[in-house]
Formats: C-alpha cells, sequence, structure tokens
C-alpha cells in the first residue's frame, strides 16, 4: 500500500506539499525541469521574486532526523521522480535561503514574506489563535 506521502502516486503527476498545508499537483513530461514548476508556483501564489524559494525534498534519515535535499532548477523532473519516489519522500516549495533582510522582503513581497512566516512558524511548532 502506497503512503498518502509518496512523492508520485499518478505516473508523470508531482505533488508539491506547500508551507499552508496546500498541495499543487504537476503533471510532466520527459523535458518538464524543477524551474518550470518554480515558475509555476511563482504566478500561482502570486510571488514577485522566488530567488529565497527551491523545491526540495524531504526524507527521514536513519535515526527519524529530517533531512532535506535541495533540487537544481535545471534537473527534469522525471530523473527526480524515478530516483527518489521509492524512498517514501515529499517535494516541498520552501524558503531554503533565508533573506538578509527579512523587512526589505517585505517591502518588496509581502506574499514571499507571509510564506516566510508561516514556514517559520510551523517548523517552531507555534500555534496562533
Amino acid at each position: 500500500m502506497m503512503k498518502k506521502e509518496a512523492l508520485l502516486l499518478i505516473p508523470n503527476v508531482l505533488k508539491v506539499f506547500l508551507e499552508n498545508g496546500q498541495i499543487k499537483s504537476f503533471t510532466f513530461d520527459g523535458r518538464t525541469t524543477v524551474k518550470d514548476v518554480m515558475v509555476t508556483l511563482q504566478d500561482r501564489l502570486s510571488l514577485r521574486y522566488i530567488e529565497h524559494f527551491a523545491l526540495v525534498l524531504e526524507y527521514a534519515g536513519p535515526e527519524q532526523n529530517h533531512k532535506f535535499l535541495l533540487l537544481q532548477d535545471k534537473q527534469p523532473l522525471a530523473y527526480v521522480v524515478q530516483r527518489t519516489h521509492y524512498h517514501g519522500m515529499k517535494c516541498l516549495f520552501r524558503i531554503s535561503f533565508f533573506p538578509k533582510d527579512p523587512v526589505e522582503l517585505l517591502r518588496r513581497d509581502p506574499a514571499a514574506f507571509e510564506y516566510l512566516y508561516i514556514q517559520v512558524e510551523s517548523g517552531l511548532g507555534i500555534q496562533t489563535n
């Protein structure tokens, strides 16, 4: 039985998990790259700048520590999925390069700043009501 977290459940469809709990699905072919997904997510999430973002693969290490593999922009999705979907990895869209000045990020791209806030909040286990 496949886990719901599996990277690939339907052939040629990649599920990308967002920090707010949403899942975005992308169909791909042999020419689709990580960068193509990044640009599509930029549009769907109304982000102005994506230089702080990356697609990463999350997996549990030998001691149940979560590890992240940063995907390169030019990697074909078919290659990424082929190499990883048997290992129960999840593909996440994350801010992987923390901005030097978060206030400047807020000014330039409020949607990206909000995404950063949600990511930090969920990573620390903080719940706001």
